[in-house]
């Protein structure tokens, strides 16, 4: 069995991905390069992992490349097939669906909400809006927790005073304040006002586009022009789920996977499916034939595929698996996050 570490000449194989780390507007900590195993902090807070999706406005900022120097998206428009399979393209074209990050927060985040589809299509020419999960990897500090929602139902006035005022006390005052801990996950549909406490390490997989509706944009970016992706603040308001999220709700958007053990975990709630899949495996594991990102949490092993390749896997490796590479086995004592898109067919 031959062994491939970074392949150069198509998406036939699992390939090995360095991180990929665009500069951000607020601070990380040390936990990326703990897992990576490196020294480089420059960048800080966020590690795109087989990115095809831009930094908002930017032209390239955010986008993965391949060790041959290609831009990943670059190859998956080239052959969209071979990359993300019949199914998948006739689903969803040529884009992945997908966006998986390394986070982590060195300090809270804003208090701020994501678009839906429909708005997305309305308002900003994209088809996807951005909901998004995290699953917690790692915490520091005396108390790591995440916001998620109202606790009770906003007016739309009451909302629109405390982002023109930059009140931050009432708007993260009145989210659900959730501790938090290494294998808990937490879906995030797309309105929901959040933030993400400091000392908090997530792999985060989001719906493919950067749409970010800061609400509580003072003290973190320079002035409000960035902070409702160049609509009017009204219009941009019009994200925000106002409904406040009570212990039913949250019960079914947070799970506790911490005390699981067994060689595949799912992660993320139900509702997650019709957006993005994911599994903690751990060694003995047939993956089946999907494009896939994986990162490796612990220990060290291998991915071999049926066309006799094989990638090592140790703590801090990214890789990003083509659908042309087949079904493929994990092997060895290693623990990754396998995440994919969703299903084709998949009703929202």
């Amino acid at each position: 069995m031959s062994s491939v570490h970074n392949d150069q000449s198509g998406p036939a194989v699992p390939i090995a991905l360095p991180a990929n780390q665009p500069r951000q507007f607020y601070r990380g900590g040390a936990s990326i390069a703990a897992l990576r195993g490196s020294d480089d902090r420059e960048f800080g807070p966020e590690d795109w992992v087989a990115s095809t999706t831009t930094r908002f406005g930017q032209a390239e900022s955010g986008l993965s490349r391949l060790p041959d120097g290609r831009l990943l998206r670059d190859a998956v428009t080239a052959e969209p097939e071979r990359w993300l399979g019949a199914d998948h393209v006739a689903a969803f074209g040529d884009s992945t669906a997908l966006l998986v990050k390394l986070l982590d927060a060195g300090q809270r985040l804003p208090v701020h909400c994501h678009p839906s589809d429909a708005f997305a299509q309305r308002h900003l020419g994209s088809r996807f809006g951005k909901t998004e999960a995290w699953i917690v990897v790692g915490t520091s500090g005396a108390n790591p927790v995440v916001y998620l929602g109202f606790r009770e139902d906003v007016a739309p006035e009451t909302v629109a005073h405390w982002v023109a005022t930059q009140d931050s006390s009432a708007m993260l005052g009145s989210l659900n304040e959730i501790p938090v801990r290494p294998g808990d996950t937490v879906h995030v549909p797309a309105g929901t006002p959040h933030a993400i406490g400091e000392g908090v390490f997530i792999v985060e997989l989001q719906q493919p586009t950067d749409f970010s509706i800061t609400l509580e944009w003072q003290g973190f970016l320079a002035d409000a022009e960035g902070a409702f992706l160049g609509m009017d603040r009204q219009t941009a308001l019009e994200t925000v789920n106002r409904d406040g999220f009570g212990d039913a709700v949250l019960d079914s958007l947070i799970k506790r996977t911490a005390d699981r053990s067994e060689p595949r975990v799912p992660l993320l709630a139900d509702d997650a499916a019709p957006f993005f899949r994911a599994e903690r495996l751990h060694g003995g594991v047939e993956l089946e034939p999907s494009f896939g990102v994986l990162i490796a949490l612990d220990g060290s092993g291998s991915l071999r595929t049926d066309g006799g390749t094989e990638l090592p896997l140790h703590r801090g490796s990214t890789a990003v698996i083509p659908h042309s590479a087949g079904a493929a086995q994990l092997d060895g004592d290693v623990t990754v996050v396998h995440c994919r898109p969703p299903a084709a067919g998949s009703p929202r």
